[in-house]
């Protein structure tokens, strides 16, 4: 299936709207709206170009967000679920642990000093939420592994 350049231009409309406004209420007939296409042809287009879901991708801007927000450690795992657009503790939670590797309270108990001396679009980079397929939890990058790992 090829994708024109018009069509890639309102998909990243799209996207770049759920990158922008993670926190509010978006579904799918809304993101379609935006990228001027139906629902269902958004979502299967979507996925062809991104890999993942409208909903997976927005998700995962949430969690992104929420880790951000748990590391701080001023708010609780409650609060920071509404403060991202999730109106489910309990599906925010299952999600979270799937992405991450660990319970969002524990990822907020966890110590991130380490992050904190780091520039933020590398914390970004190492902290990314990824679907995770083996059952070990995560572990962050150390800034000297990331810089390791970075190519030449």
């Amino acid at each position: 299936m090829s994708i024109d350049l018009d069509e890639l231009r309102r998909l990243r409309r799209a996207r770049d709207r759920m990158d922008r406004e993670y926190s509010q209420p978006l579904d799918v007939p809304a993101l379609a709206r935006t990228a001027l296409m139906s629902p269902a042809h958004f979502s299967r287009r979507f996925r062809a170009v991104y890999s993942e879901t409208p909903y997976s991708y927005l998700m995962t801007r949430r969690i992104e967000r929420a880790k951000a927000l748990l590391r701080n450690g001023d708010r609780s795992v409650t609060e920071v679920c509404f403060a991202v657009g999730c109106t489910s503790l309990g599906s925010f939670s299952a999600r979270f642990t799937e992405l991450v590797g660990e319970t969002p309270s524990m990822y907020r108990a966890r110590d991130h000093d380490e992050l904190r001396v780091m520039p933020t679009c590398q914390t970004m980079v190492l902290t990314r939420p990824r679907k995770r397929r083996d059952p070990e939890p995560a572990k962050e990058s150390s800034f000297g592994e990331a810089i390791a790992a970075a190519p030449a």
